[in-house]
């Protein structure tokens, strides 16, 4: 987390600010934005290896008081319009596109305002798949299936409870029973209460379509902005066909327990 203040930019309304930032993924929170901030994402790799990544940032719900712009060789391309209140809107661009430049907008009370956002650093390869444009929902191959199970953040044998949409972010939210849980990144799947029973929460798009049925799938997907986001899904028993077969071929990409 970087934060800073423009309060003490007070006397200086034109004043620009850098900041230097080496974590793959993090978040900018600007208390009383004045003047403007250059964000200079620096990862700890290879500056060889910068052309291979995509930014992304997801603006936080309350986030006023400054536009963002993509900035590269003096020309400026907004991103985020001050004001504008898109809901979990993410804004992706490759690292060599250019910087993030932000930029307060006049204001009669200053310190009403906090600009802020997350932003993620991630291999264009990752990004692609976190945001196909092209048939989001197409059902994945047998060799994505496997490719998907040795990569995925999160694997986890299960059966959807219940699926709620929320209209307004275009987004379904899967609530998840997992009955084995094989991989996860982070802790988004977790013994609840009495029960003693693991459960979570995934994330797709509602053109989807994801309603609640019988039997068990395999999810998989990635971790994005803290939120699980759904990659393959087979039916469980279509998983174990299809992992039996490769590995009786010796062409599984890796090892998995898939009973």
């Amino acid at each position: 987390l970087s934060s800073s203040s423009g309060l003490t930019h007070e006397s200086h309304r034109k004043d620009v600010e850098q900041v230097y930032l080496r974590c793959s993924e993090g978040s900018i929170e600007w208390m009383y934005p004045t003047g403007a901030l250059i964000v200079n994402l620096r990862p700890n790799i290879s500056p060889a290896s910068y052309k291979h990544l995509t930014v992304c940032i997801k603006p936080f719900k309350d986030s006023a008081g400054a536009n963002i712009y993509l900035e590269k060789t003096g020309e400026l391309k907004l991103l985020v319009r001050d004001g504008d209140r898109s809901p979990s809107r993410v804004y992706c661009f490759g690292y060599d596109q250019g910087g993030l430049f932000v930029e307060a907008t006049p204001q009669q009370d200053i310190s009403r305002k906090i600009t802020g956002f997350q932003y993620e650093l991630m291999s264009k390869g990752v990004a692609a798949d976190l945001h196909t444009a092209s048939a989001p929902c197409r059902p994945c191959s047998d060799t994505e299936v496997l490719l998907a199970v040795c990569t995925s953040d999160f694997v986890i044998r299960g059966s959807i409870q219940n699926v709620t949409n929320e209209a307004e972010e275009q987004e379904s939210i899967i609530h998840v029973g997992v009955n084995k849980l094989y991989r996860q990144k982070s802790k988004v799947f977790q013994l609840t209460g009495e029960s003693g029973n693991w459960r979570g929460q995934i994330k797709t798009l509602l053109e989807c379509g994801v309603k609640p049925g019988d039997g068990d799938f395999l999810f998989t997907g990635r971790m994005h902005f803290g939120e699980a986001r759904l990659g393959c899904a087979p039916r469980f028993k279509d998983f174990q066909r299809m992992y039996k077969e490769a590995k009786d071929k010796g062409l599984n990409p890796c090892e998995i327990g898939p009973d």
